[in-house]
């Protein structure tokens, strides 16, 4: 892998959408339809969100989005590798460049909700290991078994 490229994402790059369908059934197939919070593509166009896609050459290897709560606080939404790239550290570089972002923005704090299946072990554990513990619902969210909420300052 050549080093990554993370930039602003593209909506209409055909690659962007096909991930991120990609991700929208795979996080629709791991819980409920009440306890899935994965963010349609319509929504995540429409959204105060900054997204972001990560490039290896030609070939997209992951996306990722913060969404601003409010004046100090933020979102990570949609974080997500392509099957071709996992377990090749670019979960941990997209996050790396949302907290950068998080910070210029001028947040102090990043908020989460991933699943509480064991699919999400390796998710849960990037987080853990970058910070994030977790936390109460936070914004729109109200507990639930099937998701984890986690936050840390930035």
């Amino acid at each position: 892998m050549t080093a990554l490229r993370i930039v602003p994402g593209d909506f209409d790059d055909t690659r962007v959408v096909a991930l991120l369908a990609g991700h929208f059934a795979a996080m629709r197939s791991t819980a409920p339809e009440e306890s899935c919070h994965v963010m349609p593509l319509d929504a995540m166009r429409e959204a105060d969100l900054d997204f972001f896609a990560a490039w290896d050459g030609e070939d997209l290897a992951g996306v990722g989005a913060v969404k601003r709560l409010d004046e100090g606080h933020g979102e990570i939404k949609s974080m997500h590798t392509a099957a071709a790239f996992r377990r090749r550290r670019v979960g941990q570089a997209i996050l790396d460049h949302l907290l950068s972002h998080a910070a210029a923005l001028g947040l102090s704090r990043l908020s989460l909700e991933t699943g509480a299946s064991d699919f999400f072990v390796a998710a849960r554990a990037l987080y853990a290991r970058n910070g994030f513990s977790d936390c109460a619902p936070f914004g729109p969210y109200k507990s639930d078994p099937n998701s984890v909420f986690m936050t840390r300052c930035v």
